[in-house]
């Protein structure tokens, strides 16, 4: 019962007056069979090497925090497919 309750707040909707801004574009569907994240500085390369990786399109400029948007992609490693939200 505390699993399944716990499951229901993490699923539900989130509810008005909490302390955060309302972010766009950061929720992303699970898809494949585990999920890896890219996580460094700006202007390193992370949009790059999804791009590369993945052949999804995630803007590249020479100018910090250009993406601004979770773009998924997924990579077939050894048999599995790994989402890369970027």
């Amino acid at each position: 019962a505390k699993l399944a309750k716990l499951r229901r707040d993490l699923l539900a909707p989130p509810t008005k007056g909490g302390g955060g801004g309302a972010g766009e574009g950061f929720d992303v569907t699970k898809s494949g069979d585990s999920r890896v994240g890219l996580v460094g500085f700006p202007s390193v390369g992370k949009s790059t090497l999804l791009n590369k990786l993945t052949g999804t399109f995630s803007e590249v400029a020479s100018y910090e925090f250009t993406t601004l948007t979770c773009i998924p992609g997924v990579i077939m490693y050894r048999g599995a497919k790994l989402q890369v939200p970027l």
